[in-house]
């Protein structure tokens, strides 16, 4: 008999606990044998809903790496594949920190490299200028102009591509009215000039707080969406009643960002919250991405600390961190 290692121990007892906690509704694994993007297509906003190409509703799930200046080994056709294939993501989120990109434009390579991998593979894509420290989009709006304005002529015939425009605006002096929404009207039309693709824009308190774009939303509602953020530690029934009140007051709502844990990042995995969240999501088809796909050891990474250090893809159960488990488990539908 082969002995069976600690890892392995650990992995089979958190898919037992996974498994007795709340039922969560179960994604489905189509065998069409084609990809997301040979399957929905073009994606639109109808009404509240985010739609495939013949406007029927669609929930999109997958991932989103940590910020490419740190982890963009990850931002390859292997990982990105592996991902498809073995996790049943349909998209990849691609994190740019503007700061960083702002101090060395020749991060944006790693923003070519998911694209380019996202579309032979047939993936969705979401390109996240990830406004975080500086907290004001208006900051870098030159630079974010300059950014997309690239993206969106060069991509201009790629339905693959998703634009989030601002990733988590926040702090005191930063308002919906003041900074994020004039922002948002200097970059869409610049995208809109090119291409009709789902633009997401940023909301309020790191995108946790919708009230203010739902009293004065942007006028060009076509296929423009708003982000919502949660990590299940932290954030619960407030901002799920968030998202129910802008889908009642007309607008769509995309979570491009979510972690299992507390908003650090850390704090372990709150499992029966996640999935409270995850039957939250499917009921009104909001797509997803979790964050994030890194290893650096941190409870909302996907990987354990230092494992797949070259950004191969291919990670073994015992690979993961217990995030990363339960994810995996919820987007192949595991989980019900």
């Amino acid at each position: 008999m082969k002995k069976i290692g600690v890892g392995l121990i650990f992995v089979c007892a958190l898919t037992v606990l996974f498994s007795s906690c709340a039922k969560v509704k179960g994604r489905k694994i189509l065998n069409d044998k084609l990809t997301p993007v040979e399957r929905y297509g073009a994606l639109k906003v109808v009404g509240t809903q985010l739609c495939d190409q013949k406007g029927r509703p669609v929930q999109l799930c997958g991932m989103s790496s940590h910020g490419l200046q740190w982890y963009g080994k990850y931002a390859n056709k292997d990982v990105i594949k592996w991902l498809r294939d073995d996790w049943n993501a349909d998209l990849w989120r691609a994190a740019l920190y503007t700061g960083a990109y702002v101090t060395n434009n020749s991060l944006g390579s790693k923003v070519i490299d998911s694209i380019e991998a996202a579309v032979e593979l047939g993936m969705y894509v979401i390109v996240d200028w990830h406004v975080l420290t500086e907290c004001d989009p208006l900051l870098y709006q030159k630079q974010a102009a300059e950014f997309f304005e690239k993206i969106s002529s060069t991509y201009a015939d790629v339905p693959n591509i998703i634009y989030e425009i601002c990733n988590e605006p926040n702090g005191d002096k930063v308002s919906w009215e003041k900074n994020i929404k004039p922002y948002a009207e200097k970059i869409i039309p610049i995208i809109r000039n090119n291409c009709n693709n789902i633009i997401v824009v940023g909301s309020p308190t790191w995108s946790g707080d919708l009230t203010e774009v739902i009293a004065d939303p942007l006028k060009s509602q076509t296929n423009i969406m708003y982000s919502l953020h949660f990590y299940a530690g932290t954030h619960g029934k407030e901002q799920m009643q968030q998202i129910v009140n802008a889908n009642k007051n007309g607008l769509a709502v995309f979570v491009t960002e979510w972690g299992t844990t507390q908003a650090s990042g850390d704090g372990g995995v709150f499992e029966k919250e996640t999935l409270e969240w995850m039957n939250f999501l499917a009921d009104n088809r909001i797509s997803w991405a979790n964050w994030s796909v890194n290893n650096k050891g941190e409870d909302s990474g996907v990987l354990k600390l230092n494992k797949d250090p070259l950004g191969k893809g291919g990670w073994a159960l015992e690979d993961l961190q217990p995030s990363g488990v339960l994810v995996r488990s919820i987007l192949r539908g595991e989980i019900n």
